[in-house]
């Protein structure tokens, strides 16, 4: 059986990552990018909150992480649009370097411990009671997917969703794409260093190998999501972001219930975006041998 504890924390965790999912959702489905500086992003995200937090500014943060994921998106856009750098060379580059400067955040520690440091949680939890930890993530999930879904219906929006549809159609049109690429970018990494903050002040702690292996976490979260939500609007694609996040949570949940070793959760997470990638194949071949038997 899974306790009521094991449940809160999955929505809670589930909640954290789903802005991964929503950056990925951006980068990946809207501007057709795999961004792989979302290791690095995250990371930076958990070092900035936890040394800003440690400072004594556990809100002021959440809004500077953002700022440094910006900071990186930015770099990943400018190797890709100015130096012709393909996209995937362009977030692998960013990300090695995320290396060095999250240890520099980190004042060149692996870690930080804020065991003694008020955070965004610990202020709400007098208000809150047990629930001090979903409410906040519950309702700032929302409202960065609501801001994303609001944000690509605007002219710019429409021009980011174009550009990752057709550049050349979009150059035509006498759009930047450049500029798109380097907005879009820089949204998405901002999501990924929100949860990167959020998480670090959830687990009152920072580690410099915090970021790894999330972009198979937010892929599957996402995929897991398309395969929950049908194809329509940008607010259901959200959505399915959002809930294939927490129901990814879930699924580690109960593979931890079932005494799995935690060092095959990698192997888990590779297997589910595997499967969720490969499900519309499965099911055009489990078709014809359907049919056989029927006959």
């Amino acid at each position: 059986m899974i306790s009521a504890a094991v449940i809160m924390s999955a929505l809670e965790l589930g909640c954290i990552y789903a802005l991964v999912a929503l950056a990925l959702f951006l980068s990946f489905r809207v501007l057709n990018i795999a961004d792989m500086t979302t290791d690095g992003a995250f990371t930076l995200g958990c070092a900035v909150s936890a040394t800003v937090a440690v400072a004594g500014h556990p809100l002021l943060a959440l809004p500077a992480a953002m700022l440094a994921g910006v900071c990186a998106g930015y770099i990943t856009a400018l190797l890709q649009t100015k130096l012709n750098i393909p996209s995937i060379l362009a977030g692998i580059i960013t990300n090695t370097g995320l290396y060095t400067v999250n240890l520099a955040v980190m004042d060149f520690s692996s870690n930080v411990n804020m065991m003694r440091t008020e955070t965004l949680f610990t202020l709400l939890q007098p208000n809150l009671g047990s629930f001090y930890k979903l409410v906040p993530v519950a309702l700032l999930t929302a409202l960065m997917g609501f801001a994303l879904v609001m944000f690509l219906r605007t002219r710019l929006g429409l021009s980011i969703r174009a550009t990752g549809d057709n550049p050349d159609m979009v150059r035509a049109s006498s759009i930047n794409t450049g500029f798109t690429i380097t907005v879009g970018l820089c949204i998405s990494n901002s999501l990924t260093a929100l949860s990167g903050a959020v998480l670090a002040q959830y687990q009152k702690t920072a580690d410099i190998n915090l970021g790894n292996g999330m972009v198979i976490i937010g892929l599957a979260s996402l995929i897991i999501g398309e395969t929950l939500m049908p194809r329509g609007k940008t607010w259901m694609k959200a959505l399915g972001a959002i809930l294939g996040s927490i129901l990814y949570r879930f699924i580690i949940a109960i593979a931890l219930r079932l005494d799995l070793p935690s060092e095959c959760l990698k192997l888990i997470s590779a297997v589910i975006v595997a499967l969720a990638i490969g499900l519309p194949t499965i099911k055009k071949a489990l078709k014809p041998a359907a049919k056989g038997g029927n006959a």
